[in-house]
């Protein structure tokens, strides 16, 4: 998923050095500034725009079958709020589709409403996120959006790769390694403790990522692909989630259960 954009302005046309000179040749060059050091504060633009809309995917293979989980929704940056409309794949059995799993994320805590069996169709399943090994990374099926973004403030190397388009918006491509016990160390509060568990809990703390940003600075689209270990095998699990942002300051308005709307009883296994 990833593209680079060439400067095509000297190639296959004849033409000289200084046609070449302008104004388009220097808008194509790599931008100003360290990589790494513009990659490690992209989180703070996301603070500053404040909401947008969000696409996630989470893709990964088992017993040689890929699997893609797809979510939709909103996010809050100040407020470290969203909400998502989490899809899942269908079942082997060939059932019909699945209803979405609607998920609240929120500081400490994820909400999941139509969770599964045994849970009533008006309650809630909360999940302490601290209890998570892969700081909801990956269980909910999706990667919160913050947590996403914060994971580059540990971007141990990364490199300018071109200038392309995501979803209309001219964005600058950047790929790289980030490293989950520095992302945690530099985190947020509410992200210090669910990093620093993925750091733990995952099969190495390295995490490669593809990053897009936009002219004002913002993640318009990111890919991490993590490695956990698989329970029953013990063997490591290639993951790859994709986040996409867009629409700026749209609304997001997230609320979060009252208490006697969260179930408390168990959770059958699907």
């Amino acid at each position: 998923m990833t593209a680079v954009a060439g400067v095509v302005c000297c190639l296959g046309l004849g033409l000289g050095a200084a046609g070449c000179a302008g104004g388009d040749a220097v808008a194509q060059g790599p931008p100003a500034g360290d990589p790494v050091q513009v990659l490690r504060t992209a989180a703070d633009a996301l603070v500053e725009a404040g909401t947008s809309q969000t696409r996630t995917s989470l893709e990964m293979a088992a017993g040689g079958t890929r699997v893609t989980i797809r979510g939709e929704g909103v996010y809050d940056y100040r407020r470290r709020l969203g909400r998502l409309n989490v899809r899942l794949p269908q079942d082997p059995a060939g059932a019909a589709d699945r209803r979405p799993i609607t998920e609240l994320l929120a500081p400490g805590a994820l909400y999941m409403k139509n969770r599964g069996a045994g849970v009533p169709a008006d309650k809630w399943v909360r999940v302490d996120t601290a209890t998570l090994s892969d700081g909801n990374l990956v269980t909910g099926g999706a990667t919160d959006p913050f947590a996403a973004a914060e994971v580059l403030r540990g971007t141990l190397s990364a490199e300018f790769v071109g200038r392309t388009e995501v979803a209309g918006a001219r964005v600058r491509h950047y790929r790289g390694t980030a490293d989950l016990d520095a992302a945690s160390q530099a985190a947020s509060e509410v992200n210090r403790g669910p990093l620093g568990a993925a750091a733990k809990g995952f099969a190495t703390a390295r995490v490669p990522f593809d990053v897009y940003l936009d002219d004002e600075g913002r993640i318009r689209k990111i890919r991490h692909r993590f490695s956990f270990v698989n329970g029953e095998r013990h063997e490591p699990v290639a993951v790859a989630s994709t986040t996409l942002l867009y629409d700026f300051g749209a609304p997001a308005d997230v609320r979060l259960p009252a208490d006697e709307d969260i179930y408390a009883g168990r959770i059958a296994q699907e």
